[in-house]
C-alpha cells in the first residue's frame, strides 16, 4: 500500500501530507505521554518496529498497488488508538527511508492505509465490547482475527478508490486485477494478527493495553 508520486499532481500531493500532518499532531496531544508506564512503551515501540520490519516484505502488480501486511488492528489492540497512528506514522517513514515508497506521498500512504485500518479497528474494539460476552475468544476471534481482515479490506479498498478517482488506473482495472488479490492477502492479515495477539495475551498480556484480565477472564 505504498504510493508512487509520480502518479499524483504536486497539489495533491501537498494537501495529503498538510492533512496527515494535521492529523497525527492532533492525536498525538491526546496521548498522556509522560504518564505512559514501562509496559505500554514496550509494546507499543516493540510492534511499531515489528511492523516496521514486515512491511520491507512486500510484492507488487504496478506501482502504487503493493502487498504486505498490515498490521493497524495488532498495533491499535496493542497501543490504543492514538498512539497506534503516531506509531504507524514511523512506519510509513521507515519504509520510505528504505526507498519502498516517495516522501512526497507519505502523507496519502499514511491517511489511506494505516489511518483507515487503524480507525476500522477501533470501532470494532469497541463493538465487540459493547455487544460481545466477555471472555477470551470473543476478543480473540472479533478482533484479533476478523478484525484484522476488516481493517484490511477497508484500507484496500480506500486505496482502490483514491487510485480511480485520481485517474491512475482504471476502475475495470482495479476491480479485476487488484482487488481480488487484496482480499485473497486479506486472510493473512486475519492469520498474522491473530497469531501476533493470541502470543501476547498469553505470555505478555501487560503489553496489550485493550485487553484486560478482569474483564476477560472473570
Amino acid at each position: 500500500m505504498n504510493l508512487r508520486a509520480e502518479a499524483f499532481s504536486s497539489e495533491l500531493l501537498v494537501v495529503g501530507n498538510v492533512l496527515a500532518i494535521c492529523i497525527l499532531f492532533w492525536r498525538m496531544r491526546k496521548v498522556a505521554w509522560v504518564a505512559l508506564s514501562q509496559s505500554q512503551l514496550t509494546g507499543w515501540l516493540g510492534a511499531s518496529t515489528l511492523i516496521a520490519v514486515l512491511w520491507q516484505l512486500q510484492t507488487g502488480i504496478k506501482p502504487g498497488l503493493s502487498f504486505h501486511l498490515l498490521g493497524a488492528s495488532v498495533l491499535t489492540l496493542v497501543c490504543g488508538r492514538d498512539k497506534a497512528l503516531v506509531g504507524m506514522a514511523a512506519v510509513v517513514l521507515t519504509n520510505c527511508a528504505y526507498g519502498q515508497a516517495d516522501w512526497l506521498a507519505a502523507g496519502w500512504s499514511w491517511l489511506l492505509g494505516p489511518c483507515v485500518g487503524i480507525v476500522i479497528a477501533d470501532h470494532i474494539l469497541h463493538l465487540s465490547q459493547a455487544r460481545l460476552p466477555a471472555n477470551y475468544f470473543a476478543y480473540f476471534f472479533a478482533n484479533g482475527f476478523f478484525g484484522a481482515a476488516i481493517s484490511f479490506v477497508a484500507a484496500a479498498l480506500c486505496l482502490l478508490g483514491f487510485h480511480a478517482l485520481a485517474g491512475t488506473y482504471s476502475a475495470s482495472y482495479l476491480l479485476e486485477e487488484a482487488l481480488p488479490y487484496y482480499l485473497l492477502f486479506s486472510w493473512s492479515e486475519a492469520f498474522t494478527s491473530g497469531l501476533v495477539i493470541a502470543v501476547l495475551v498469553i505470555y505478555r498480556p501487560q503489553w496489550v493495553e485493550s485487553f484486560d484480565d478482569k474483564h476477560y477472564l472473570k
